[in-house]
């Protein structure tokens, strides 16, 4: 028999996942956790840099929790919402105070208090970090608290398992989802009143990012085929520093900048000889030079162009497309600080970056776009939840604590946190307010999953899932086990990795650092004749346990109806703003494009459906992005 109380299902192992558990459990409702690896292995173990929050010492600064708002909203340039960006940065410094007594191990100055370090888009120190692993140091902690719910029987793992679907009353409520267990390759339906999507970003569409491999959009991209929608798909963070590589590119933290490391390359065209041998005159620190203001800590799309056009001109390193970025001149005390992200330079290419400057470029990095979630703007005449002692706040400042309709999608019941999520990062996110969302969504917004589930278990939302009948959840199963089934029945022409480097080439090119619709038009048909050679797939390994191959190939065609989205959402948006910058449209253009590019799937044409949703701006007005741009700048 189902069990009669409600039960929230969580997609994904990282950190939203696991403090999206640990908050959901706290409030008393079981949680299936699931990943597709061992959570400790999620791909928020990468993160590097830092946690943004206001603290006593970035007060003394002159800083505020407003002023983080305010850096987030233009870093993004103003296609975030503001509500849920108040009150990400106002509930920061308390994510931190929690984090720490948790017994994450933040880096300390010689008085005892947690240390800071200058990350972009801000002049103020505000980022909060251990060493230059902080993503791990944070999931590690967050994963022992989900531990202590596991032991008590209120979180279950489900490590090495799958997302496939949402499964869907008929009134189109989210009442739970099927996965394949990774290595049995059993597909199975779990019941659960709410779901949250934590299932991270979509770099394995471009082929080689600085994401981890399982992070391909396809659980994201099942949700939008299953009727939740996308909001700004075309926004896409590529991270100036990074080692190119042959399979992946590999991050170099902003965190270098943030302590001092600098961009430079060569004022001569071509010039080959050695970096400590070209003298201080002979550096162009471009950033520093066209951005006084900010120098090496402009945000990153901007620093990411600066690179980009200064090696079109031919004034890359050896005249390849990469620059320098230097540590060589800093204390040994503060490379001690980035000695986990030095250490992986110097493994991947051999040179010690503490004495000869970096090579870098830059790479696909983070997904700024995601699965459309809507929120409860605060209210201070309706508000029955906040405690009477919390500061007192006018209308739109932040969200209603508690209420259900925080980040659930336009599926009801279905739920979007982290990076899967569009809501706070807008056009571009600020470096070290990744964890911070992710931290955030799980804390703050696992409470109005739980509100969801209980109501939805006590038949406040239609039928409870533990009621419904077994037939709607064979019906999803059948489904997905006929997608299985074919695929592994296919005997075609085509490759699904051939396939799949053909579209990370043609996406790259197409749509990342600078977008032009000539060639986006080109990758529009290019995309057609991928879709069409997906129908004719060559399978290689049809086994029936620890099957990758059939993963990969399932997954593709999702990567391809996720690009397609993206592909057509960039072509649609004709101006520049953060991150999406078209050579052919160069300028932000308010008046028709401050909106959110709302995305569905037309499941008639398999194609997709733009719409444009007004974005209000309750707290901070719309201004200019120049972040101290020197009048002679490009």
């Amino acid at each position: 028999m189902p069990e009669t109380h409600p039960r929230v299902i969580v997609v994904g192992g990282g950190l939203a996942g696991l403090a999206a558990s640990v908050r959901i459990a706290e409030a008393g409702t079981p949680v299936d956790l699931f990943s597709m690896v061992p959570v400790k292995r999620s791909h928020s173990v990468c993160a590097q840099g830092g946690i943004n929050a206001c603290n006593d010492v970035a007060r003394q600064q002159g800083y505020s929790e407003w002023q983080h708002m305010d850096e987030t909203l233009i870093g993004g340039d103003f296609l975030n919402h503001q509500p849920p960006v108040y009150e990400m940065a106002h509930f920061a410094p308390r994510i931190i105070n929690l984090l720490d007594r948790m017994g994450v191990p933040f880096n300390r100055t010689s008085e005892g208090m947690r240390d800071l370090r200058l990350f972009g888009g801000s002049l103020f120190k505000r980022t909060h970090f251990a060493g230059a692993s902080t993503g791990q140091q944070l999931l590690y902690a967050l994963d022992e608290q989900t531990r202590r719910y596991e032991a008590e029987g209120k979180v279950t793992k489900h490590e090495q398992w799958e997302f496939l679907w949402p499964v869907t009353d008929d009134q189109g409520h989210c009442k739970g989802i099927i996965a394949q267990d990774m290595r049995s390759m059993e597909i199975k339906a779990f019941r659960a009143d709410a779901v949250v999507m934590a299932s991270g970003g979509n770099g394995l569409i471009y082929g080689k990012s600085t994401m981890s491999v399982i992070c391909n959009g396809a659980a994201a991209a099942r949700c939008y085929q299953a009727g939740a929608d996308l909001g700004n798909p075309e926004m896409i963070q590529v991270h100036p520093t990074a080692i190119p590589g042959e399979d992946k590119c590999r991050l170099m933290s902003e965190s270098a900048r943030g302590e001092g490391g600098r961009v430079w390359v060569p004022r001569k065209k071509q010039d080959d000889r050695h970096p400590l041998d070209i003298p201080e005159e002979e550096r162009n620190y471009f950033l520093e030079e066209k951005y006084p203001g900010y120098g090496n800590l402009v945000p990153r799309d901007i620093a990411t162009r600066e690179i980009f056009w200064v090696c079109q001109e031919g004034y890359g390193v050896g005249g390849e497309n990469q620059v320098y970025l230097d540590i060589t001149h800093l204390p040994q005390a503060t490379k001690n600080k980035l000695a986990a992200i030095l250490e992986i330079y110097e493994k991947f290419t051999g040179d010690d970056p503490r004495e000869v400057p970096m090579k870098i470029f830059p790479a696909v990095h983070y997904t700024m776009g995601g699965l459309y979630t809507t929120y409860a703007p605060y209210d201070p005449d309706t508000d029955t939840i906040t405690p009477a002692s919390s500061p007192k706040r006018e209308p739109n400042q932040g969200m209603a604590f508690g209420d259900p309709q925080n980040m659930m999608t336009n599926l009801p019941g279905l739920y979007a946190f982290g990076e899967s999520n569009y809501a706070y990062h807008g056009a571009t996110r600020l470096g070290a307010n990744a964890l911070l969302s992710c931290v955030f969504d799980g804390l703050f917004n696992g409470l109005s999953v739980a509100n969801h589930a209980k109501a939805a278990g006590s038949g406040e939302n239609g039928t409870p899932a533990a009621e419904l009948p077994q037939a709607l959840y064979d019906k999803f199963l059948k489904q997905e086990q006929d997608k299985l089934n074919k695929i592994t029945a296919s005997t075609g022409t085509q490759d699904p990795y051939t396939i799949h480097r053909e579209l990370g080439v043609e996406m790259t090119a197409a749509a990342t650092v600078v977008k032009e619709e000539g060639r986006m038009l080109q990758a529009r048909e290019k995309l057609a004749e991928l879709r069409e050679r997906y129908a004719d797939l060559k399978i290689s390994d049809t086994g029936h346990y620890t099957n990758q191959n059939v993963s990969f190939a399932r997954a593709l065609g999702d990567m391809l109806i996720y690009a397609d989205a993206l592909l057509e959402a960039s072509l649609a948006r004709k101006e520049s703003r953060g991150s999406h910058y078209r050579s052919d449209y160069p300028e932000r253009m308010d008046d028709e494009f401050h909106n959110t590019s709302r995305v569905s799937f037309n499941t008639g044409s398999g194609r997709p459906d733009i719409n444009w949703e007004a974005i209000p701006s309750p707290l901070i007005p719309l201004r200019p992005r120049t972040y101290g741009k020197t009048d002679t700048a490009k």
